[in-house]
């Protein structure tokens, strides 16, 4: 039976159970251990599960407590996940590159009983702050390190603790089970702002169940799929999609080492799905366009004309001769990359730029961008396999969820899948959602006839010149990104009589350019002040910009060269890697100044262009 046909007994963790019965010699879970990817079945896993969740009911956790886990994407976080869930207890996710003060923050807010650590040095966090957490009564820590003090329990040990607490509490689970309903809360989620504090977003089990199901309608995440899991667990893109919703479906999930191993994982695993951030495909793209910077002219020809030929096919729904022996002679290297058995990716997390979509499906490389928030469990939207838009993020994934958009071009949804609100927070809960349920979600964008929807930018990153014309920085940031000497680009005028932007260069890149060109500059200090390079990067920049078709008061007309990447550390990105603008805008005051104290470029007759 299906988890959703009796809503008295709904849940994650009921969804999680019958599939270990119903899934129990298929692989569920693999991870590099000792240089080999090892195999973990449903049923083992489901073990293991339960006995975490019987370790966790022995230290107290009822129904409602909370449970955090401060933790990295492998196995025992996801594991650690369904335990909490099996108990009718609420997990709690960390980014494991937050600091003690922001771990402490969550940790004090949730009212977490318990929290999950990976390391020492996760541990360390947590025993800095736990005197101001006042519900915190134990730690459990994953690997096996010291454990430094007598309230934290290593993860064997609290299997351990289960297997003991299941003797005398045989049906433990199986009753926490049976008292879920879909509303109530399974996750609490902190948002990782770009202002303010994190607000710790409420999604009941309703919610989730409610996304999966509709997901599993229209993507064909199918009984035996293998699908290489490395995004943050913590964020919501890859909890779903890439945890639940595997699960779901009886798929295999495997876990990277780490972000930089993720190519060689890749080959080692020969996924047949993969969720990604719009990054992991931008440095995809940039490797095949160095690859040809230096490639002979007759290979450049050859692969001009295999992306010509892809177009056709991708455009016509046909493959013929010519498209076997373009995908030989240009596309099987990128396939080889991906594992060569990939089905189709999804994007996520941020916009993709249209040009590097469309680069992909020429190449048969299918990637479909989505579109949600943590707030919508997230996926609102989602380009079909049959029928993509590049440039959007689809229609609706299911017809249970509406969209329409406000007179102002704000994005507001409606549906199963909508939080039950902000934990503790009924003020900023009545902001975003209004009495009819409508969730506002702060982003701008429009419908076409097909009812694919387009993000434009988040209403508050718009951008007015002092010529009163809006400006949405994010496409103007995508187009600029695929210029391959550029890392990171955040774009300003907010105010302003022409737009520039603050760019953080791709250091290897000028490097090469300059040995090449026999610039002899010996510091990346002293390339980013180069007026050649500076030149060079402009010229591109403009094409770029040229190409996508941007008005002319849209355009970046100046820009300045960043010494370092933006980071987590100095505050200038979020946990899941977005800009915080008014930061980056408040480090970088006087250069920022300094653009716009040049002479200008803009003449009166150019302002009344705009």
């Amino acid at each position: 039976m299906h988890p959703l046909a009796n809503p008295n007994v709904a849940s994650l963790a009921l969804m999680f159970h019958e599939n270990v019965k119903k899934f129990a010699s298929q692989t569920l879970y693999m991870s590099k251990r000792n240089g080999q990817y090892r195999p973990l079945t449903y049923q083992q896993v489901g073990q293991i599960v339960s006995d975490l969740a019987l370790g966790l009911a022995s230290l107290g956790i009822q129904r409602n407590d909370k449970v955090a886990i401060l933790c990295p994407t492998q196995e025992e976080w996801a594991m650690s996940d369904f335990a909490i869930l099996s108990l009718a207890a609420v997990s709690v996710p960390i980014y494991p590159n937050l600091p003690p003060k922001q771990v402490e923050y969550i940790l004090h807010n949730s009212d977490a009983k318990v929290v999950f650590c990976s390391d020492a040095e996760q541990l360390d966090k947590v025993v800095a702050v736990k005197a101001n957490c006042p519900a915190l009564t134990h730690a459990i820590l994953i690997s096996d390190e010291d454990k430094k003090t007598s309230w934290v329990l290593r993860f064997q040990e609290l299997q351990d603790a289960g297997r003991t607490f299941g003797k005398s509490h045989p049906n433990h689970i199986e009753q926490a089970i049976s008292t879920g309903t879909l509303n109530d809360l399974a996750t609490i989620i902190y948002t990782s702002g770009t202002t303010g504090l994190p607000k710790g977003v409420m999604l009941s089990h309703g919610n989730l169940l409610s996304n999966l199901i509709a997901a599993s309608k229209v993507l064909p995440f199918g009984d035996g799929e293998i699908l290489l899991s490395f995004l943050p667990l913590s964020h919501i893109f890859e909890r779903n999609p890439g945890h639940f919703l595997p699960v779901f479906n009886g798929c295999t999930i495997a876990y990277a080492e780490n972000i930089e191993k993720v190519p060689q994982n890749l080959a080692e695993i020969r996924p047949t799905l993969m969720t990604a951030v719009p990054r992991l495909y931008e440095k995809m793209y940039a490797k095949v366009r160095d690859g040809l910077a230096t490639a002979p002219p007759i290979r450049k020809k050859i692969f001009a004309w295999a992306l010509r030929v892809g177009e056709e096919a991708r455009v016509s729904g046909k493959k013929g001769f010519r498209y076997a022996i373009a995908h030989k002679l240009a596309y099987s290297k990128l396939h080889a990359r991906l594992g060569g058995r990939i089905k189709f990716m999804v994007s996520g997390g941020a916009p993709l730029s249209k040009e590097i979509a469309e680069f992909f499906g020429n190449m048969g490389v299918v990637i479909l961008e989505g579109y949600g928030l943590t707030e919508t469990s997230p996926v609102i939207t989602v380009n079909r396999p049959e029928k993509v838009k590049f440039g959007t993020v689809g229609p609706v994934v299911d017809p249970s969820i509406e969209v329409k958009i406000l007179p102002d071009g704000e994005i507001v949804t409606r549906g199963p899948n909508v939080m039950l609100g902000y934990y503790k927070n009924d003020e900023a809960t009545n902001e975003v959602l209004d009495s009819d349920r409508w969730f506002h979600t702060g982003d701008i964008g429009f419908l076409d006839e097909d009812g694919y929807l387009t993000i434009t930018d988040r209403k508050k990153n718009l951008i007015v010149t002092s010529g009163g014309k809006n400006v949405a920085p994010a496409p103007i940031e995508n187009t600029l990104m695929t210029v391959p000497y550029c890392e990171q680009v955040m774009v300003i005028g907010d105010k302003r009589n022409f737009i520039s932007a603050l760019v953080v260069p791709n250091f290897e890149r000028l490097r090469a350019y300059a040995k090449e060109h026999n610039i002899s500059e010996s510091s990346d200090e002293q390339l980013i002040t180069n007026s050649e390079i500076y030149k060079m990067v402009d010229e591109l920049m403009q094409k770029a910009q040229d190409d996508a078709g941007f008005a002319r008061y849209e355009r970046v007309r100046r820009f300045a060269f960043l010494p370092k990447a933006f980071s987590i550390e100095t505050g200038e990105l979020t946990p899941s890697l977005k800009i915080k603008r008014h930061v980056v805008a408040g480090n970088f005051n006087t250069l920022i100044e300094s653009i716009y104290n040049k002479e200008t470029e803009t003449t009166n007759e150019d302002k009344g262009k705009e």
